[in-house]
């Protein structure tokens, strides 16, 4: 499988709930913390779902 590295570039306050726990799922919660991820498809949804708060890094 593919990896990607995501790193939270913007703030969840005054998000959503549900944006809130798919940034805590994805293993992130503060900016510019980063996690290596394996690209399965549920990964992708949730990356899909906070991509204006996030970057993606193919490796």
């Amino acid at each position: 499988m593919k990896k990607a590295v995501i790193t939270q570039v913007k703030s969840t306050i005054h998000r959503p709930q549900n944006q809130k726990r798919t940034i805590q799922a994805l293993g992130l919660g503060k900016i510019n913390r980063s996690k290596e991820v394996e690209l399965t498809p549920q990964i992708e949804g949730m990356i899909r779902k906070v991509s204006h708060l996030i970057t993606v890094t193919e490796l």
